[in-house]
């Protein structure tokens, strides 16, 4: 099954099955996003808009692309204000973005499913502005070592969805490869965690 296809079959229920990926992911996003302002915020793969109502909080405008129709009509939805635009695109094309036009790029629990990073740094450095930043929260190798990756239910049958393993090092080198400066980096466990493994990684790199 295609990736896009795969989440437009989510989509209904996305928001309301159990997962701890998505809970501790929006937790995070907060946590470090929330409270800064910026004028202009593109958000790869909003999904059902988990986080596309956080952004809309700290920045004046906007721009939520994805791939998925069905998860985009769920954050169409959910999220009724002007200063978002929401765009169907698929991440591995060039994106529908001019050069420097915005503050801030925000991704969440997209690139496990994106085969070149290389890529999607190149198209990150060329939408930043000069000296803004991309925020990058992932469900961590160590997780897909132990055979972790997306997944969803129906009728208990358990469908993963295809995903690419992608080690630290290799978002360090591709960032470094776009000309971006590594500025924070943070590991996470949801509370329901054994202590050994984190769940998620987290970067914020600066142009």
């Amino acid at each position: 099954m295609h990736i896009s296809q795969a989440y437009t079959q989510w989509a209904a229920t996305y928001d309301t099955d159990r997962n701890l990926t998505r809970d501790l992911d929006a937790t995070m996003t907060r946590g470090v996003l929330g409270g800064r302002k910026v004028a202009t915020a593109l958000e790869l793969g909003c999904g059902t808009g988990k986080n596309t109502a956080l952004l809309a909080e700290i920045a004046q405008q906007v721009y939520a692309l994805d791939f998925s129709e069905g998860m985009m009509a769920q954050a169409r939805a959910k999220i009724n204000k002007a200063q978002v635009a929401f765009a169907l695109a698929d991440l591995t094309q060039p994106w529908p973005c001019a050069t420097g036009c915005v503050e801030l790029v925000v991704c969440n629990l997209v690139l496990e499913h994106i085969r070149d990073l290389d890529f999607i740094f190149a198209e990150a450095w060329h939408v930043l502005t000069e000296g803004g930043q991309f925020y990058l929260s992932e469900l961590h190798p160590f997780k897909q070592y132990q055979g972790k990756q997306a997944v969803f239910e129906r009728g208990g049958e358990q469908t993963p969805i295809a995903a690419f393993v992608h080690h630290i090092s290799d978002f360090v080198a591709a960032a470094q490869g776009a000309g971006f400066t590594l500025t924070k980096l943070g590991e996470w466990w949801h509370d329901e965690d054994p202590p050994d493994t984190p769940r998620l990684v987290t970067f914020l790199f600066t142009k």
